[in-house]
């Protein structure tokens, strides 16, 4: 039989919710055991000599004029390899706030410290919680407060450090002023407004204007040394976090281009523009020239927006123009090659975020990442916008995955919560510029952290993988390519090295080109390079582009052809289809692929993401593999009646699985692939995230039943359903997951594969979306607890017999199917 190409299935039915309670049990700390006397009597010695401490410092500003705050910072420490209470130390009532959570590594051990503000009046709030611990007892017969006790080794005065990210300790300023981030412990403009004046009137420090505003924190930027940091500290009682500014890097190496114009000019003769989707890429970079012949038709002058009007609109540098070339063709040398029509389905926008002088002051870049895109959504509400930024700041990068300030922003652009429109955000991993480092291919790729602010959630970020291997060999005699054919390119950064309960980055692979060798070096190639377009096009037409800013521009043009075939497709869908269909290429496993258990997939995983993404897959359904599209919502968590917290809803989807058709194909080899993607809003003011400061609003999990019954299912994922206390990682069904739940359950999209018989997968035709643990619940008091997450599942059957009809009887049942009333 002939194979054919269909349209994705999206299911449109209502999806009835049932209440959701997860198995999992809640980790008991692991606290030290105590002498109770001894130890109680021991803090109370330490906390009768800070507060002495704290006064005598505030006697000797007032006896010399210097202003105080009305407050005190204190610093909590745990035993090494041992639990901290955190979320015990605070007392909202009392207005005494936990600000950070941190782990320090002290001999190879662990040791947790937070640091918490106590106002004036509240100094004795601590020692009567020891007193209570010496003195009290539970009903139990335990010592009163004991949890909280025991898990404190010292207390003492915070110090600057004491504010760091333990990550960023080095990056703490000496003599010579710098520019840090102070994130403020509120969201309240008055807040802020109060530590302008304060600075003014007091320590006169440059301040930048933008600011960023997250659940509990406002972000500033202010330009101190050392000994004023720590002078501000004594000054101001709204401080939580200070954190090294982000300075982005230095655009792109020029390349010459011996194309001649007259081809642009033919390329346009040829092009379609079909704008009545109203797709668009939004580019935020350098500017565009839009006098370039090729791009002219796709960016209109009023699209193009810059945030400070003293930068202008034009290109000053280059690189966005290179960027929009591949935004808008995709591949412009196979398009020069052409001879048909091209047909294009989306416009451009432009946001110059970059000033055209070299050395400027760094900018809170999340704040102006979030103005500039409100300007384009204002202007054009309804546009189907593709956020396009090939821009990173690699310069004090943590190498560990945690959020930034401007990660954080693009988490709550992202999520809607400004202006409750999701979208769809792009952004390169970061690149590996010292051609040195070239030469270590691939140990320096695995070594180099993904930049700020690719550790971003909600955006979809991109490395680059490289089929470009053939070079004119006189022109290049005794010299090779650096990376072999689909595999990862020598410029792409990973995230490797980071803690694994950060999400997997770079998500998707795109081209981006390759390097040469020889015996003394290592050097970039137009050949090996990717054709663009150049903003001088007065000067030449043509330019080269590389590195990870040509795949994320690939990415965003391959967003476009999804979003102008699905109209109505959600930016989580989007995401979630670019994903869906990525796979690694066979020299990608060869490279990095060590073994089949769940570890080695791991590395594969945080050095090439889920692979090279397909358009073909991504659209199109075939007769031997059908992917199945969900765009829903549920609310993940609920009030009780005592005034607590729980989660509440879970959805079951029944797939309309031919099972007749499988059944009769036995032994036959079927996968099914489920992916599931959704937004989270960023709470990112703990360091650490520990406990109930999370970073996540929400965070959502997909299962399958395997060969389990629709009863064992539930009965497996829900103690709503059945109260035995069963583990939810110990599996079920049989399903024999090929990355399992520890690689997959990271960040906001989920992916996975089971490969199976054709029998076994008969009968796979449940999936469960249920909800975990996030700041949405255990910050209740933000009033968010009872909003609901969107979210888009796609699951693909697929068969290894080409021959093999599944798409015919799927669409025939797919009407009749209807969600599981429970």
């Amino acid at each position: 039989m002939s194979v054919n190409r269909y349209d994705n299935l999206f299911i449109q039915s209502n999806i009835n919710p049932f209440p959701y309670t997860s198995k999992l049990k809640g980790r008991d700390k692991k606290l030290p055991p105590r002498d109770r006397e001894n130890h109680g009597l021991r803090l109370q010695r330490q906390l009768d000599h800070l507060w002495q401490e704290a006064k005598d410092q505030d006697d000797y500003r007032t006896a010399v004029s210097l202003p105080i705050r009305q407050g005190t910072y204190i610093e909590f420490e745990s035993l090494p390899d041992f639990d901290l209470a955190s979320k015990s130390l605070e007392d909202r009532a009392k207005g005494i706030r936990l600000l950070n959570v941190r782990t320090v590594k002290v001999q190879e051990k662990e040791v947790k410290k937070a640091t918490v503000f106590v106002p004036k009046g509240r100094e004795n709030n601590y020692l009567k919680k020891v007193e209570q611990y010496l003195n009290n007892e539970t009903k139990t017969g335990k010592p009163k407060n004991q949890k909280l006790i025991n898990s404190i080794e010292n207390i003492k005065l915070a110090v600057l450090e004491s504010f760091w990210p333990i990550s960023q300790i080095k990056w703490i300023p000496e003599e010579k002023p710098e520019w840090c981030e102070i994130w403020l412990s509120s969201d309240l403009a008055e807040v802020e407004e109060n530590f302008r004046r304060l600075i003014s009137q007091t320590l006169n420090l440059p301040l930048q204007n933008e600011a960023l505003r997250f659940p509990e924190r406002t972000v500033v930027l202010l330009k101190a040394n050392r000994t004023q940091l720590m002078e501000l500290i004594l000054l101001s009682s709204d401080i939580a976090e200070i954190r090294k500014a982000a300075e982005i890097n230095s655009f792109f190496i020029e390349m010459e281009n011996s194309e001649q114009s007259d081809w642009a000019r033919e390329l346009v003769e040829r092009i379609e523009i079909d704008d009545e989707l109203d797709v668009c890429i939004c580019i935020l970079d350098t500017g565009i020239n839009n006098g370039h012949v090729m791009i002219e038709p796709l960016l209109r002058d009023e699209d193009r927006n810059s945030y400070d009007d003293a930068w202008g609109l034009d290109d000053h540098n280059g690189h966005g123009t290179k960027m929009a070339g591949l935004s808008a063709f995709g591949d412009i040398k196979a398009a020069l090659e052409e001879s048909g029509k091209i047909k294009i389905y989306h416009n451009l926008e432009s946001s110059k975020i970059i000033p055209n002088t070299g050395e400027n002051d760094p900018k809170l870049y999340g704040a102006i990442t979030s103005t500039v895109i409100s300007n384009h959504m204002i202007n054009n509400p309804h546009r189907k916008r593709i956020i396009c930024m090939a821009v990173t700041a690699p310069k004090y990068e943590t190498g560990d995955g945690s959020p930034s300030s401007w990660s954080a922003a693009i988490d709550e652009l992202t999520s809607g919560f400004l202006d409750e429109e999701k979208k769809l955000f792009i952004v390169s991993a970061g690149n590996i510029n010292d051609n040195n480092e070239w030469t270590n291919y691939p140990e320096s790729n695995m070594s180099l952290s993904v930049q700020n602010p690719a550790q971003s959630w909600n955006a979809l970020s991109v490395g680059a993988y490289t089929e470009k291997t053939e070079v004119e060999a006189r022109q290049h005699k005794g010299m090779e390519v650096v990376a072999p054919n689909g595999g990862l390119s020598p410029f792409s950064s990973t995230s490797l090295i980071w803690d694994n309960k950060w999400p997997i980055k770079p998500e998707i692979l795109m081209e981006g080109g390759n390097a040469l060798k020889d015996s003394f070096g290592c050097y970039t190639s137009e050949e090996l390079s990717s054709l663009t377009t150049y903003y001088k096009p007065f000067e030449r037409h043509f330019d080269y582009i590389n590195a990870t800013s040509a795949a994320t521009a690939k990415a965003a043009w391959l967003a476009a052809q999804i979003q102008s075939k699905y109209p109505d497709a959600w930016p989580e869908t989007l995401r979630g289809l670019m994903v869906h269909s990525a796979e690694w290429t066979e020299t990608m496993k060869s490279q990095f692929l060590e073994g089949n258990q769940k570890k080695d997939y791991r590395k594969l995983l945080r050095i090439c993401g889920f692979g090279v993404p397909d358009l073909n897959r991504a659209i199109y359904c075939m007769n031997n593999s059908v992917n199945l599209i969900v765009q829903s919502e549920l609310q993940p968590y609920d009030k009780k009646a005592d005034g607590s917290y729980k989660t509440k809803d879970m959805h079951i989807h029944e797939l309309p699985w031919p099972k007749d058709i499988l059944l009769g194909m036995g032994e036959s080899n079927v996968k099914m692939k489920v992916t599931l993607s959704y937004f989270i809003e960023p709470g990112p003011g703990e360091i650490g995230w520990k406990d109930r400061y999370r970073y996540p609003s929400c965070l959502l999990r997909f299962d399958v039943n395997g060969t389990d019954s629709k009863e064992s299912f539930l009965q497996r994922i829900n103690a709503a359903a059945d109260s035995d206390d069963n583990d939810l990682d110990s599996g079920g069904g049989n399903v024999k997951w090929v990355l399992g739940k520890q690689n997959r359950h990271l960040g906001s999209i989920h992916s996975d594969l089971w490969q199976g018989t054709a029998a076994e997968l008969a009968t796979s035709n449940f999936i469960g979306i249920y909800p975990a643990v996030g700041w949405w619940r255990e910050r209740s008091w933000i009033g968010r607890w009872d909003r609901k997450i969107r979210y888009s599942l796609i699951v693909s059957l697929i068969s290894e017999e080409e021959t093999v009809d599944l798409y015919t009887p799927i669409i025939t049942s797919i009407k009749t199917t209807v969600p599981i009333k429970i």
